[in-house]
Formats: structure tokens, C-alpha cells, sequence
């Protein structure tokens, strides 16, 4: 099938995947193939893909793909995650808009299967979008956080883990959303600075008239006081310490005690200590035994204690308290400051420290674990490896995690309590009395699945083929946002159940962001839907993009100019393609390629093609993509298309009878389609297809390999005639002739036989005549490389001037950039003696052209 005139990625793109699926291409299992094995991140099943799905998916298939035509297994395990904060919210959404109805209206087992009826439409929607994307996922072994196995996998974790004393019920204080009602773990609250106030209040010594100024930066919790707090070491207030003093909200009175957490400076130094409402207060409650009563409901209206602000808003009873202390005179001041505030990531609401019953999982024993692992020959590796030091130091401050939600959309907690002992029993499965028991009505943060799903996926804690085949994984590729999320996670929970690491290496990448380096967000309008990308430029221009627009660890500003600019490199390759294709003869037949009929160009960019494909395979290995794809990107460009295929046509022009160039461009555009494929998988497809000879699918191709060694004395003559012809092409472009005005040109000092470049050299750069010896005098002359070409043309003798000026400023920083690397004793000790070698060359190269470029200024003068 003929190659359209222009790259069309909608009709290129149409069709190739469903193709692929039906054939199996996707499906993991050949048992005689070394195993190789990543799971999908899941996506939320609340929405549509974005930016940073495209790039984390990118990633992944980029290395399915790689791996696959290495001759790899591949396995990569598609999923969804339930989501289960996310997608509560957006169900009761869409229940509350589309019927009028709350949760409550439906009841617990009515929402929950609207719940599942959401997952359901949204999974089809996430599939059709992993099928634009391209994703070489094994459908086959597809999985979701809810599903019943993963359930069983969960409750056994949660029961093992509770056997050993790792969970446990407390009562603490805890985050708490009271939009959402529920409560969040550290990880799941951004930190906002933002401008409040420091409050200023009276607090009158019992029967008198003194009264201590005591501030705070939220009136509305002042109900639940329980005593005020000044350091032992405060002399101003040694002598009211033990005293009663009269909380100014409802007359309690309460004491004033000492404890070495205060700071004398802050404030007035008195501090009033409300346990059931700030972490530190619940620190100091528990220290002294201190009662702790909550005056804030879990909606975020006052409770009784509130007396008659009572139902109200917690921020509105703080405006209603401050107008009445003000009446009371109890209010003294305000202070105007900037302070951090914990807002709840799902809902943004201002999160609450709330005094609560909550399941927590003890976190210093499974840090620990992970910490003297990674310590060891079995660690992790992160890449980029600063990754490493991130996730140390948060397992260094892991603190216990709230593991309960207040929700009906997640997994059940496997605890339950009898009616009548009030004993909480905890099991993998229901007690067979269980019209005895009452489960508890919390669920598992959603995380606490998604921890589990390197191991769970693949069959654990049954011993399958699966799990003994592909775990650990190979490689997790996941965001930096998420290390503490989930990686870390992960890396603790597979320690504890399966004594292994869940992957390998860690693959971490940035964040993408809007051309100006902000982050996309839909308060900002800068948001960009990939869908919209991919119908304009096309999967593979966005892909290309994605991949090679940054490295592992750093964000990607996303640019349209940038996704066309990949379209347009696409273009090129299908311009070659489609060019190569036009002049194959009608019989023409791929044959090995005849080394000894190979002229010294076609040798040279095999030669180049050898150390683009280890160049690049080096990249690949290392996850630095973009790395990868800018060594063939040069090759493409320079090599290939501007230069060898423009000699070829000089080549088979010159002697019709071999063939020999069209087995080599052939040779080279098939290895470039291999290359790129991983990135480009849709145009690689059709360009593969049309290569003479192919398989039925570029998905049973083997990735490119290099043979051989450089020839060195090839390269160097090549290069020299490649400067030569750009050299020619310069100077006729400073000095206004034609592109194909004829000139002669005289080569001098030349180390090579130039007899078979004459006529590529002639043809590419209009050369009259190639003479080979010392120029007739005054004819401008210019050093490229070891040799010295003359033209016999006029010029400009001031541009000419500015020019060997220019030449001769870069040579000289050259010479001594190289003499210091050849002097320093780290490169010395360190560097591969071929490189070293190479290094000396290059000094000896530049020395001789200054030299010639030094006279030439002599006699220009």
C-alpha cells in the first residue's frame, strides 16, 4: 500500500489498535521469553484522562513496548481504583442533581449500587481512552480495587496486620473534613498560607479583677477549654500557677498549669489549652490527664457546648462570639497575621483537628523494615537516584496512619462488635452469629488497597503462577506527587507480606504544567485536555512529546508549538519513508547488504546508524527518554535525511547497476522505524507495513542491535566531505550567488584519496571543478578540518575577515577546553581509554586547523 503525499495522523492512527488487541498482541504468557512485568498505576474511576495521565501512561507503554520487541514477556496489568473519597462525591453529585436525592434519602446499599453503576460507565469511558492512547495493556488481567478477590486480599492484611499489633483503635486527633464527614490522613491535607487573625481575649482571675490576655487564632473553640498553660519557667506568672481563672465564653472555670511546650515569647505566653481541637492540646491533655470535650460537630456546626451559638457555622459563631465579646468588653485586640492552614485535598474545605475513634496503623516498626532495606543490596532504585533521599526521610517521620473513613463507598473494615459484650472481634470473614455482632460502618482509606496493588494483582496471598512468574514487578513509574502516597506504601506493605520489594526500580516523573510553569487547575482555566491534542495533532505528536519534552524527576510545560513541532518531525520521517519507497525498483528484493560493494558514505552511515542504536539503547536502559529520542532525532536529521539520503541519489545516479544504496536506505529507515516506535507506535505501524519485506505487525519486530566497530579513517573522510559541501553552500550564501552557481574549488593538505567523493562533492555543492594541489594565489581560502579548499569566486573581504575572526576565536577556546581535560588527573584516572584517546585526536585536530586558519589571517592582510 502507497504512502499518502502528508502525513494524515487521523487516518494512520484509525484502526492499528483494535487490531492489535484482537490478535493477542497485548496478552503476557510466552513461557519460553524472559518475564518482564509493570502494573498501571489505576486511575480514578471519577473522571477523564489529563496531561498527567498521558505522561505517566506514555512512560509505561514506551517500556512495554521496548521491552516487548527485546524479546521480553511483557506483562503490564491494567486497573481502576475505586477512588473512594473522589468518587462518593461525585456520585452524590450526580444523584443530587440529576434526582434531588442524598445518600441518606437512598440508603447504605441503594447509594452503594448506584456507586457501582458509575464505576461501570466510567470504566468503558477510561477503556476507549487507553485505546487512543495507545496503551499495550493485557486486558486480560485487568483488575479493580473492589473486586472480590482483592477484598479477601485486603481483610487479611488489615487482620494480620491487627494479629500483630500493627492496627489498632484509638482515640485521637485526627484530620477531619466536615464537608465530607470523614476523616484524612496527613498525606491527604495541602497546607495553605493564608491571612487570619490573632485574637485577644480576657481571662479573669476567679473573685478579682486581674485577668490574663490570652490569644488564639480561632475564637469558636474557646467552649472546650479546659485550663490555660504558661511555661515554669515564666516568672510573670509563677505566682497564679494552680489558680482558677474564668473562661470568658460560658463562665467554667479552669486552671492555669505549666508544662515546657509553651513559648514565653509567642504572645503573652499564656496559652489556652483545648485537647479535643489542636494536636499539641490533645499532647498536653494526655500528659496530665485532662478531660476533653468537643464543642464542634462533625458537619462543622457548634455543638451544645456552644449554648446559644449553638447549630451555628463554626465560622459564623466565631463573628457572632467576637461581637458579643465585644459587647462583654472581654475582647481586647486583633492582630492581623499569615499562618498555615490544612485544607482537605478532595473537598478544599478548612479541615478540622477533631478528637475521634479511629483505626490507625502503627507506623514505626514497618519504616523501620523499609528503612533497613533500602540500606541494603536489595533496595529500591529511584530514578533520577535524589528520589532515594526523599522517600528516606518520610519514612524517617512516618507518622501512624489513619487507615478509617467515614464513608460507604470503599472496603468494609473486617471488624465487628458484639451487641452485647461490646468485644470487637476482627476477621478475614463475617462471624457465623453475626445477627450478634454489628459491623464496623467506616471503610479503608483508599490507599490502604492501592498499597497493595503490586502483589494483590497478580494473585497474592495465593500462591499463583502468576505472582511466582512477574513479582516482584520490574519497574513502577508513578509521579513525585505520590511517592509518599503510594510508593512508599508499597515498598512497606510488600516487605511485610511477601519479604520482597514490589518492584525494582522506581521510575519517578514531574508534574505537567501550563507554558509558564504553573499548575493546571480548573480555578486557573489553564487546564488542557489531551483528547483535544490527539484530535488536532495526533496520539503519537503528543506521545513523542510527552516522552522527550523532559527528564525522570522534572515537570513538563506543555506546549502546542512543542506537540507541533513533534508532528512535524513525524512528517519528516514520513517524507523519507514515502521517498524511499517512491524509488525502489518494482522488483526490488531486500538481500543482505554487499559490504564490499559499499561505498565509503554508505559506510559511514552505518557506522553512524551502529552508534545511534547503542546510543540510544544506553538512553532506553537508563528511563532518560528524552535522551534517547534526541541521539536519533540528530541522526534522523543530520545524518540521514540531509545528508545520506541526498548522497544516495548521487550514488545510484553515478552507477545504476548497484543496488547496493537501496538495501542501505532500506536497512537505515528500518532501524530508525524500530527506534522510534516505542515512542510513535501508530505511524511506526504503517511505516513498518510498508517496508519490502515485514512482518504481520511491527509488534513482532526485534528491536535494533549494533554491530561492529567505527571506522575511524571512513568517518574522518566523510565528515571532511560533508563540511566541504556545507562549507561551499555557506560561503555562496554570504556572497549572493545561486545555490547552483558553478564555481571551482582547489583541495590542498588533503591526508585521503578524495577520488571517490569528487562527484557527491561536485553534485551537492555545484562544484565546476575539484582540483587537487596548491590554489592560485589570492583566492579566498578556508580550513576544514585537516585540509584547505580555495574557491574562485568574489567576496566580501570584510565578511570573509569577520568569518576566519569567528573560526579562530572557537578554536582557540577549543584547544584549551581540550588541553585542560587531557591535564586533569580525574578525566585521566576515570575516563575509557578510548575516550581519552579520542580526546587527544580531537587537541591534535584543533591545533593543525588553527595553524592554517592563523596563516590565512596572515595573508589576508
Amino acid at each position: 500500500m502507497a504512502l499518502k503525499k502528508a502525513y494524515e495522523h487521523k487516518s494512520v492512527e484509525a484502526g492499528k489498535y483494535k487490531e492489535w488487541k484482537k490478535k493477542g498482541y497485548f496478552t503476557a504468557g510466552d513461557k519460553t521469553k524472559k518475564p518482564y512485568s509493570l502494573v498501571l498505576p489505576p486511575p480514578n474511576v471519577t473522571g477523564v484522562l489529563h496531561l498527567g495521565h498521558a505522561l505517566d501512561t506514555t512512560y509505561q507503554d514506551i517500556l512495554a513496548r521496548y521491552k516487548k520487541a527485546q524479546g521480553y514477556d511483557v506483562l503490564w496489568l491494567p486497573g481502576m481504583d475505586h477512588a473512594g473519597i473522589a468518587t462518593q462525591i461525585k456520585v452524590e453529585e450526580a444523584l443530587y442533581k440529576e434526582r434531588g436525592l442524598t445518600r441518606f434519602d437512598l440508603g447504605r446499599e441503594a447509594f452503594l449500587e448506584e456507586a457501582w453503576n458509575w464505576k461501570h460507565r466510567h470504566a468503558d469511558h477510561i477503556r476507549d481512552q487507553w485505546e487512543v492512547m495507545g496503551l499495550m495493556l493485557d486486558y486480560t488481567k485487568e483488575k479493580f480495587t473492589l473486586d472480590k478477590d482483592i477484598n479477601k486480599a485486603v481483610n487479611k492484611v488489615f487482620v494480620d496486620l491487627y494479629n500483630k499489633g500493627l492496627i489498632y483503635q484509638g482515640v485521637r486527633i485526627i484530620n477531619w473534613d466536615p464537608k465530607l464527614t470523614t476523616a484524612l490522613s496527613n498525606m491527604e491535607v495541602i497546607h495553605k498560607e493564608i491571612k487570619g487573625n490573632l485574637y485577644y481575649f480576657k481571662y479573669y482571675l476567679e473573685n478579682s479583677s486581674f485577668y490574663l490576655e490570652v490569644a488564639t487564632t480561632r475564637p469558636e473553640t474557646m467552649f472546650a477549654d479546659v485550663c490555660l498553660v504558661v511555661n515554669k519557667k515564666d516568672k510573670r506568672y509563677k505566682d497564679y500557677v494552680g489558680k482558677m481563672f474564668i473562661n470568658p465564653v460560658n463562665g467554667e472555670k479552669i486552671p492555669l498549669i505549666t508544662d515546657d511546650y509553651v513559648d514565653p515569647s509567642f504572645g503573652t505566653g499564656v496559652m489556652k489549652c483545648t485537647p479535643a481541637h489542636d494536636p499539641n492540646d490533645f499532647t498536653i491533655g494526655v500528659k496530665y490527664n485532662l478531660e476533653m470535650p468537643n464543642c464542634i460537630a462533625k458537619d462543622g456546626t457548634m455543638n451544645d457546648r456552644a449554648l446559644e451559638f449553638r447549630g451555628l457555622d463554626r465560622f459564623e459563631c466565631r463573628k457572632k462570639l467576637l461581637a458579643k465579646m465585644k459587647e462583654l468588653n472581654l475582647f481586647t485586640k486583633k492582630e492581623t497575621i499569615t499562618h498555615s492552614v490544612g485544607h482537605s485535598e478532595r473537598s478544599d474545605a478548612i479541615i478540622e483537628p477533631y478528637l475521634s475513634k479511629q483505626w490507625f496503623i502503627k507506623m514505626s516498626p514497618l519504616a523501620k523494615r523499609a528503612l533497613k532495606n533500602q540500606a541494603s543490596d536489595k533496595a529500591v532504585k529511584f530514578f533520577p537516584p535524589r528520589f532515594n533521599k526523599v522517600f528516606i526521610r518520610w519514612m524517617e517521620n512516618a507518622e501512624d496512619w489513619c487507615i478509617s473513613r467515614q464513608l460507604w463507598w470503599g472496603h468494609p473494615i473486617p471488624a465487628y462488635t458484639n451487641k452485647i459484650t461490646g468485644k470487637i472481634l476482627v476477621s478475614e470473614t463475617p462471624p457465623k452469629d453475626i445477627e450478634n455482632y454489628i459491623q464496623d460502618e467506616d471503610v479503608l482509606d483508599t490507599w490502604f488497597s492501592s498499597a497493595l496493588w503490586p502483589f494483590t494483582t497478580l494473585g497474592w496471598p495465593n500462591k499463583t503462577s502468576d505472582l511466582g512468574r512477574y513479582f516482584p514487578l520490574d519497574v513502577m513509574v508513578t509521579g513525585y506527587d505520590i511517592i509518599f502516597f503510594w510508593a512508599s506504601r508499597m515498598i512497606f506493605q510488600s516487605l511485610e507480606f511477601t519479604k520482597q520489594v514490589p518492584f525494582k526500580d522506581c521510575v519517578i516523573h514531574g508534574l505537567v504544567r501550563d507554558e509558564i510553569g504553573r499548575k493546571m487547575s480548573k480555578s486557573l482555566g489553564n487546564g488542557v485536555d489531551p483528547m483535544d491534542v490527539i484530535e488536532e495533532y495526533g496520539c503519537d505528536a503528543l506521545r513523542y512529546f510527552l516522552a522527550t519534552g523532559s527528564t525522570p524527576g522534572q515537570d513538563i510545560r506543555f506546549s502546542h508549538e512543542k506537540v507541533s513541532h513533534a508532528s512535524a518531525y513525524l512528517n519528516k520521517i514520513w517524507n523519507a519513508a514515502r521517498y524511499i519507497f517512491s524509488i525502489l525498483p518494482s522488483d526490488y528484493k531486500v538481500s543482505k547488504i554487499d559490504e564490499k560493494k559499499l561505498h565509503p558514505t554508505s559506510k559511514f552511515i552505518l557506522d553512524r546508524l551502529n552508534v545511534t542504536i547503542r546510543q540510544v539503547t544506553r538512553q532506553m536502559d537508563r528511563y532518560q527518554f528524552g535522551l534517547a529520542s534526541e541521539y536519533l532525532y540528530h541522526f534522523v536529521y543530520d545524518d540521514f535525511c540531509s545528508n545520506y539520503i541526498e548522497i544516495s541519489k548521487v550514488l545510484l545516479k553515478e552507477d545504476p547497476n548497484n543496488t547496493t544504496p537501496f538495501d542501505v536506505l532500506v536497512h537505515v529507515l528500518k532501524a530508525v522505524i524500530l527506534m522510534i516506535y516505542p515512542f510513535t507506535p501508530f505511524i511506526s505501524e504503517e511505516l513498518y507495513l510498508n517496508l519490502p519485506t515485514h512482518l504481520d505487525s511491527i509488534m513482532l519486530e526485534s528491536y535494533p542491535t549494533s554491530k561492529g566497530r567505527v571506522n575511524k579513517k571512513v568517518e574522518e573522510e566523510v565528515l571532511t566531505l560533508i563540511e566541504l559541501i556545507k562549507e561551499v553552500r555557506h560561503f555562496k550564501s554570504q556572497n549572493k550567488l545561486a545555490p547552483n552557481e558553478l564555481i571551482n574549488v582547489y583541495l590542498s593538505d588533503l591526508t585521503f584519496d578524495f577520488t571517490p567523493y569528487i562527484a557527491i562533492f561536485k553534485r551537492l555543492a555545484f562544484i565546476e571543478e575539484v582540483h587537487i594541489g596548491n590554489s592560485p594565489k589570492n583566492l579566498v581560502k578556508i580550513v576544514v578540518r585537516n585540509l584547505s579548499m580555495a574557491l574562485e569566486l568574489h567576496i566580501d573581504k570584510d565578511l570573509y575577515q569577520a568569518r576566519l575572526n569567528e573560526q579562530l576565536e572557537n578554536l582557540e577556546k577549543e584547544v584549551i577546553r581540550s588541553e585542560k581535560m587531557l591535564h586533569n588527573p580525574n578525566f585521566l584516572a576515570k575516563a575509557p581509554e578510548a575516550k581519552i584517546k579520542e580526546e587527544q585526536e580531537k587537541y591534535e585536530l584543533y591545533k593543525e586547523q588553527l595553524a592554517k586558519v592563523k596563516e590565512e589571517i596572515k595573508n589576508l592582510k
